[in-house]
């Protein structure tokens, strides 16, 4: 994965035999960090793990590129008032969503592969090139 803001890149194995890796997980909630406040959130685990579920069903090396993971409640409020887009009480503020992309993958095809984990929400953005993926309830909306 890597970010389309700050150019981090990271690539990791954050999980093995059934146990999640301290270290592994700690670097993740810093790069899903909210990059305009520098806050840290823990990331809900089901949200890794839906990403990583649905980037191996895409059967891609190329990493995701996040958009935006964590967002503070300012940043989320910012956003807010640019677009109608951004929920009010958004699962980002709780480090339970991401938004991403793959350069190699259509949003269709990304929303798709989310989708078939049923394991949570799954948000198709066309028109800016995305995919919602959060550990939520499961649904579906967008084109």
């Amino acid at each position: 994965m890597y970010s389309g803001r700050t150019g981090e890149r990271l690539d990791m194995i954050y999980w093995i035999d059934g146990n999640y890796i301290k270290d592994a997980v700690k670097e993740i909630n810093h790069f899903m960090r909210d990059w305009r406040t520098d806050q840290v959130k823990s990331i809900d685990l089901r949200t890794i793990d839906i990403m990583a579920a649905s980037h191996n069903l895409l059967d891609v090396n190329e990493p995701y590129m996040l958009l935006s993971g964590y967002r503070s409640p300012q940043t989320n409020a910012m956003l807010r008032s640019r677009s109608r887009g951004v929920a009010k009480n958004s699962l980002h503020m709780k480090g339970q969503a991401a938004d991403l992309r793959l350069a190699s993958r259509s949003v269709s095809q990304m929303a798709r592969a989310a989708a078939s984990c049923h394991a949570g929400g799954v948000g198709r953005y066309s028109r800016s090139n995305f995919v919602h993926m959060d550990c939520g309830v499961v649904r579906t909306w967008g084109g």
